[in-house]
């Protein structure tokens, strides 16, 4: 049976604004995949000392930004003196999950340790949508303090595409006025939306998209459900994942395939829909529970306009231009839909119509403008 990634003795699963389904989280995954050279380099400016004092990581989701943050972390506190043997003769940020600074991250119990991210409100029994200003105090208190090892203190924040003006703004302060000693890794999915003051004060560290091969190992290696399905399907998800994975995992979750096949026969029918259908699944993933199937959909729906694309490419001529124009037309409203809908909570099921409709319109070789 392959390794998992996940470290033993994890805590209790709680909800976690920076964990991914029922995937280990960042900090309980110890293997690492296709970013050994920014590893490398991260690595080199440890021991050159020339490790800034505030990291932008940054890419798109699932790519493994935070598990590098949460790898950087371990390595850093369970290191404190950087005249260790351990240190200078080390080949990679690796610590051992059994190692005591590991199990203390894993508990998030380390003392010089805080993780920022969308706290839980338990007024409203969900997450909250943004990280507070109030969370940041908190961490600005951490690193008024003496560090509790006598070497870093690191505050992680997952991710800073959260942040509101005024919790954007406390964090530009501590950033700006480090104590000494102190470390702070940004994850950023969309890093355009991060306060440009709090970018410029930080080194940059873009990762790209990961390898299918890499994707595919990944999977093998979260245990079940993930890596029971076949090695087929594995690589098939894989391939189909632009990078992420995440996107990955989204096609083989439990309605992956079935959206992907309705999608694919209510699109057969094209310019004409099934309205009926359409309202189905709209409800359908609407529902407090719709998330993975309104990203399933989603992605889906992309798998389709990318492969029409290609198609439509491939002939290239006359008429087909114009066809061309129409779908990518359609790419970009539903690409600008969906991130609409991230950033002002926009109703999913109004969302999943409208893509619908501009999917129709393509077809039948009109556009309408949201």
């Amino acid at each position: 049976m392959a390794p998992r990634l996940q470290a033993p003795d994890s805590v209790e699963r709680v909800a976690e604004a920076d964990r991914f389904g029922d995937t280990p989280h960042p900090r309980e995954s110890f293997a690492f995949f296709g970013h050994l050279a920014t590893e490398a380099a991260l690595l080199e400016l440890y021991r050159s000392g020339d490790l800034p004092h505030a990291l932008l990581i940054e890419g798109p989701p699932g790519i493994g930004k935070a598990t590098l943050a949460w790898r950087l972390a371990r390595f850093l506190l369970a290191h404190p003196d950087p005249a260790t043997r351990e240190r200078s003769e080390a080949g990679s940020l690796i610590v051992p999950p059994d190692h005591p600074v590991a199990r203390q991250v894993v508990a998030l119990s380390h003392p010089d340790l805080i993780l920022l991210r969308r706290a839980w409100n338990a007024k409203e029994h969900k997450l909250f949508n943004e990280i507070r200003v109030d969370d940041i105090r908190k961490a600005a208190q951490m690193f008024r303090q003496s560090t509790g090892r006598g070497g870093f203190r690191i505050c992680i924040l997952d991710c800073a595409d959260d942040l509101n003006a005024e919790s954007a703004n406390a964090m530009l302060k501590i950033i700006e006025e480090p104590p000494p000693r102190s470390l702070f890794l940004l994850v950023a999915h969309r890093p355009a939306r991060v306060l440009p003051t709090i970018r410029s004060r930080c080194r940059r560290i873009s990762m790209k998209p990961l390898g299918a091969c890499d994707i595919s190992d990944i999977i093998g290696m979260l245990g079940s459900p993930w890596s029971d399905v076949s090695d087929s399907e594995r690589q098939a998800a894989a391939a189909m994942a632009h990078g992420s994975l995440h996107d990955a995992l989204r096609r083989l979750g439990g309605s992956g395939t079935r959206i992907g096949m309705l999608l694919d026969d209510m699109m057969a029918g094209l310019p004409h829909l099934d309205w009926n259908k359409v309202h189905a699944i709209a409800d359908r993933v609407a529902r407090p529970d719709g998330a993975q199937d309104f990203d399933t959909l989603l992605l889906a729906a992309f798998d389709w306009l990318d492969r029409t694309l290609a198609r439509e490419c491939e002939a290239g001529q006359g008429a087909r231009i114009e066809s061309i124009a129409s779908y990518a037309a359609v790419w970009e409203a539903a690409a600008g839909l969906s991130r609409r809908m991230a950033a002002f909570n926009l109703d999913k099921r109004s969302v999943v119509l409208a893509i619908f409709a501009e999917l129709a319109a393509a077809a039948r070789g009109v556009s309408i403008s949201h």
